[in-house]
């Protein structure tokens, strides 16, 4: 027997093993569309609290699995969490995100920074990530997830989130040597906390990009594609056999760069049709995705007919089903259970 007749389908469909239907989770599953999570939410109003206490944490991660019995179940967190690690000041707004106290504007404050040590700075990601394993066992795959280099130092430098990123493209064009500086820095902080995910139990760990697809193909090429690469490189040089996953928002324009990163996995939002994305990238390149998260609103026959579009278009093999970005808000739970007991059904129905 090997040890893919026991590994969850999640983590076989990530390895390139072919599955009986495609395995299926929903980014931000756990959150505030959710009645429980906003019960909990008014006990512990801190998104701090709810991320860093590791019962709380717990709990939380697990509100979708015990609802929806999805194939993945990924820690509750932040992509900002590690930054007082390294020395980076924040707190997280509800409803508006992270806040940086004091944003990263001079190479003295990039000089100021420490290096990552996880044990000392994030002892609850391992109470979590194990807890999570043994709770799911092997019916489902426990997914860690990281920030990228360019999407955090875009925080750390904007102080906040932005629509336009004018401050880091300030710096981005002006004083380049300062932000590849920083972007070293946290290239080489992600990994290793990409790294301690891992050895706390993370099967598979997916890293966001979501503000690269704000940049022009030929700056994604300088300042984000490399420090990609080189936290991919850094994790798989010590775990070469967990599935690394890249989300890059509103990525249309650099799907192709997308798959030079190292990952294993490339994350497709709606805004490319699956058919195309798969062209695209070509067929040894596995995909995740793409529903539009407002397919989430519609009718049951309207979801059912999209998710078959979309699953036919990925082929059988390598892909994972899912949103192109997180669930909203205000999306209706049954819609969301609906999305799982069809996306479970679909080795019968394709």
């Amino acid at each position: 027997m090997g040890v893919s007749l026991t590994a969850p389908r999640l983590l076989q469909a990530a390895r390139g093993e072919v599955v009986d239907r495609p395995p299926v989770w929903m980014m931000r599953q756990a959150g505030r569309y959710m009645k429980a999570y906003r019960d909990l939410r008014e006990k512990y109003p801190s998104f701090r609290d709810r991320s860093e206490i590791p019962e709380v944490a717990i709990e939380v991660s697990l509100q979708p699995w015990r609802a929806f019995q999805p194939d993945g179940v990924i820690l509750f967190s932040d992509i900002v969490t590690p930054l007082p690690g390294l020395g980076i000041d924040m707190d997280i707004a509800e409803g508006k995100g992270p806040i940086i106290h004091s944003p990263i504007r001079t190479s003295a404050q990039v000089d100021h920074l420490h290096p990552l040590d996880p044990e000392a700075a994030l002892p609850f990601i391992k109470t979590i990530l194990q807890a999570l394993r043994q709770e799911v066992g092997n019916q489902s795959t426990v997914l860690g997830f990281v920030g990228a280099p360019w999407t955090l130092a875009a925080y750390a430098v904007e102080g906040k989130g932005s629509k336009t990123y004018s401050i880091i493209k300030n710096m981005a064009f002006t004083e380049p040597t300062m932000l590849h500086q920083l972007l070293s820095k946290l290239a080489d902080a992600i990994a290793i906390y990409m790294r301690y995910q891992i050895d706390c139990g993370a099967q598979v760990v997916q890293m966001f990009d979501s503000w690269a697809g704000q940049l022009s193909p030929q700056d994604y090429d300088t300042f984000a594609l490399p420090y990609q690469k080189r936290v991919f490189q850094q994790v798989k040089a010590t775990h070469p056999d967990t599935p690394l996953i890249l989300l890059v928002s509103g990525s249309a324009g650099v799907l192709e760069r997308m798959a030079q990163s190292g990952a294993d996995i490339v994350t497709v939002d709606w805004s490319v049709d699956m058919a195309d994305a798969r062209a695209r990238l070509g067929k040894d390149v596995k995909v995740q995705g793409n529903l539009d998260p407002g397919v989430l609103f519609g009718s049951k026959d309207f979801i059912r007919d999209r998710i078959l579009d979309t699953v036919r278009k990925a082929g059988n093999w390598g892909h994972i089903l899912n949103l192109g970005h997180g669930v909203l808000p205000q999306t209706p739970e049954e819609n969301v259970a609906f999305f799982f007991e069809t996306a479970k059904q679909l080795n019968a129905l394709v």
